[in-house]
């Protein structure tokens, strides 16, 4: 991540760079290497003496450039244009440098294909460093990593692991080597293109390049958290005007990468996969080493037409593409008139908030309306508000799935015939509202025979119900979360758990009489039959992930399962820390022992210990997964001085423990006594913004609320944190929602919802 300072020169400003770098070999009697993005030759000016002379790097943005001076080790493999993949790490840990590698060899060969363009260096030495407080960075040639995020043990990680290593980490900074380095945004307000880009590509390379990992199961999640956060007053368009440093670190979040993937993948969706491919070579091919706006891609788009097959289509006299409506392929959106690619995606792209879509079933007319989505009873109006929206639709008569571009602020669409459901968004997300009984035939289609609609239809209903709960009955939301008792598929059962959970923890956060304890009873009993079965470490990656989530579940809210996990920790303990234990269930077994004070103990010894950076992960999340206050408050303290815990890890430590039932009101008082010391030490980085979100993101209460404001009403307009206390401040959404909501989930858990 850049320094604020150097922000506003590094984009605009792109030429070649000469990289000299002195090496001075003294005690001990061991060469250590200087690494940058280009070959070196190195000459000995004196005895104790050595200059690198790196040769002159391709035209890039400063911020690209990197150099490192090192003993790590690496390995490396040549790939089919002749340049050179290697994976640094310091010596004791080379061991785990293997899968990164072999990823990294199948993933450039991708893109390489798809892209239509050689990668354009003669080498690429990815790093993993000790101690780095990003996850990770694109450096041209030389892109640097956290440890934990690199490195992989198959005898050791875990499935998230493997999926977190090859996915998330070594496809998305790869894919930045062309889009965002070889073609590169002209200003930060478009930093959501580079970067919602890469996530979007992650997905779409990595379900190719290993296919075993089955990677698109989990791109809907990503959409879903974009949308609940974009949901917000506070939130901001995609491409946003930005001047000073403040405003340019407000745009590293989440959302602008999540939401800019999301919309990026309709866009394939509208113009189909061949044309979307077509048009990114065109634009990559076109502005290849030039700095460029993101209209200048939706330009490209527009002038590629789709080819072969009986049906031609021809580019018009004004430069877009018009579809056959005889073209099964390719007849989807319209009715022959033009697409216009920019404006469609200045929708999008130049507006805040995404579209709520209200369907109304009137005979064989489906009535559509949308409206902006927002939450809070201070959201501003809609009125104004239009996107171009890319339907997608199926029904109780037709599994066929239907297209329709919805331009106007209501439509109708005439069925051939009157139908019993309808459902919008087909395999993708949105939100949707169905009015009458609308939702009650789709609650009835679940609890009847939910394989008729696929596991993702199934996972943004699910979403779709929770998130809107706040609008719509309870008790229809918990009616539709029974049918989890039968669900099996992976997907849809873990954004069942990824919503209740939440509302959990806000009911622990106040004195409820008990209700907190049946919602936990009703979650166990709604994933009863998947946890039972649960055994070790076998399947695909997928259903390992499951079994990781199920069994964090378990341990903690059911208990006949607690003693199982202490034997095993109880004889992991005795054998010093010796003895294997599969990788899916290490948290579970540490997350038990760790709530006895000595057990607590002995595994805080064995992380300083452990040199497998995974390992320390699994540790370090058992950690903080105790009820002791003292212990939580240590680990912060520790994190925050840098000793034992490193700095780095600070973040993901402070917003586990505001998680936990006994001790989630510590990092409040901590953030406020350390706001200085903490923004210092995460200054150029998105850190402190996680921190902000993850620490009042389960505050119930008004009085909660109140501190929030009070403690940051002194930040000035130009404070880079500004933006991400806006959003900290909007849990009164989450007080509102408890206010109205609390009573009503008492008495339906009262009533055996079950």
């Amino acid at each position: 991540m850049l320094c604020a300072q150097r922000l506003l020169h590094e984009l605009r400003a792109s030429c070649p760079f000469l990289i000299r770098v002195l090496d001075a070999v003294g005690l001990p009697r061991r060469r250590w290497a200087s690494l940058a993005a280009t070959r070196v030759k190195s000459v000995n000016i004196m005895p104790w003496l050595v200059k690198d002379h790196f040769d002159t790097t391709v035209k890039m943005t400063m911020y690209l450039v990197a150099f490192i001076v090192s003993d790590f080790k690496s390995i490396s493999k040549i790939i089919g244009n002749g340049a050179k993949i290697s994976v640094y790490t310091v010596p004791a840990k080379i061991n785990q440098a293997d899968y990164a590698l072999d990823a990294a060899v199948k993933l450039f060969d991708f893109y390489e294909d798809y892209f239509s363009i050689p990668y354009p260096l003669p080498k690429q030495d990815k790093s993993a460093i000790p101690d780095f407080q990003s996850g990770a960075m694109e450096n041209w040639g030389r892109p640097t990593y956290q440890e934990s995020v690199l490195l992989y043990n198959p005898e050791k990680s875990s499935a998230s692991s493997k999926l977190w290593i090859s996915s998330m980490v070594v496809a998305h900074e790869l894919v930045r080597q062309w889009f965002g380095n070889l073609v590169t945004m002209e200003w930060w307000n478009d930093l959501w293109l580079n970067g919602g880009f890469a996530k979007f590509m992650e997905f779409m390379s990595v379900s190719i390049t290993h296919r075993e990992l089955r990677v698109e199961d989990y791109f809907l999640r990503r959409c879903f958290y974009a949308m609940a956060v974009d949901a917000l007053n506070s939130s901001q368009p995609l491409s946003t005007p930005v001047e000073g440093p403040a405003q340019i670190l407000g745009m590293f979040d989440n959302v602008s990468y999540e939401k800019g993937s999301c919309i990026l993948n309709m866009l394939r969706d509208y113009l189909t996969a061949d044309v979307f491919k077509a048009g990114l070579v065109q634009y990559l091919q076109k502005y290849s080493y030039e700095i460029q706006k993101n209209e200048d891609l939706w330009n490209s788009m527009m002038n590629i037409c789709p080819t072969g097959g009986a049906d031609k289509n021809e580019p018009q006299g004004d430069g877009f593409c018009r579809r056959s409506q005889q073209s099964p392929s390719y007849a989807h959106w319209t009715k022959g008139e033009a697409l216009d690619v920019r404006a469609t995606m200045d929708t999008w792209t130049l507006q805040k908030g995404f579209p709520l879509l209200t369907v109304t079933v009137r005979g064989k007319n489906v009535h559509l309306q949308q409206e902006c989505y927002v939450t809070g009873v201070d959201s501003p109006s809609s009125t104004g508000y239009l996107r171009h929206i890319l339907l997608t639709y199926i029904t109780s008569k037709s599994d066929t799935v239907q297209r329709f571009l919805m331009t106007t602020k209501a439509d109708v669409i005439i069925l051939p015939e009157e139908v019993e459901w309808v459902k919008f968004r087909v395999d993708t997300n949105g939100m949707v509202r169905y009015e009458d009984d609308g939702w009650d035939r789709l609650i009835n289609l679940l609890k009847e025979n939910c394989t008729v609609i696929s596991s993702k239809d199934r996972t943004s209903l699910i979403n779709n119900v929770v998130m809107r709960i706040k609008k719509m009955s309870v008790s229809k939301a918990f009616d539709l979360t029974l049918y989890l008792k039968h669900e099996r598929q992976i997907v849809p059962v873990l954004q069942g758990m990824n919503e209740l959970i939440p509302i959990y923890r806000l009911m622990e956060r106040r004195d409820m009489d008990g209700t907190e304890k049946q919602l936990k009873e009703y979650i166990v009993s709604l994933f009863k039959y998947l946890i039972d079965k649960q055994s070790r470490d076998e399947g695909s990656v997928s259903e390992r992930l499951l079994r990781h989530s199920l069994l964090l579940l378990r341990v903690h809210r059911y208990e006949p399962c607690v003693d199982k996990a202490k034997r095993y920790f109880t004889e992991w303990q005795k054998s010093n820390g010796t003895l294997s234990l599969p990788a899916d269930v290490k948290t579970t077994v540490y997350a038990v022992g760790t709530q006895a004070s000595k057990g607590w103990d002995f595994l805080l010894n064995r992380y300083r210990m452990h040199s497998f950076s995974v390992e320390r992960e699994n540790m370090k999340l058992a950690l903080n997964l105790s009820r002791s206050k003292d212990k939580l408050q240590w680990l912060m303290d520790r994190g925050l001085r840098g000793d034992i815990i490193r700095t780095q890890d600070l973040p993901f430590i402070i917003v586990l423990v505001a998680k936990t039932s006994s001790g989630y009101h510590l990092p409040w008082t901590f953030l406020k006594e350390n706001w200085e010391t903490v923004v210092e030490k995460f200054e150029g980085s998105n850190s402190v913004a996680r921190i902000v979100s993850g620490v009042t993101s389960q505050y119930s209460t008004r009085s909660q609320l109140a501190q929030v404001k009070e403690s940051f009403s002194s930040l000035e307009e130009e404070s880079a944190w500004l933006h991400c206390v806006q959003q900290a401040i909007e849990t009164r959404d989450n007080t509102q929602w408890m206010d109205r909501n609390s009573e009503k989930v008492k008495t339906r858990l009262q009533n055996n919802c079950l």
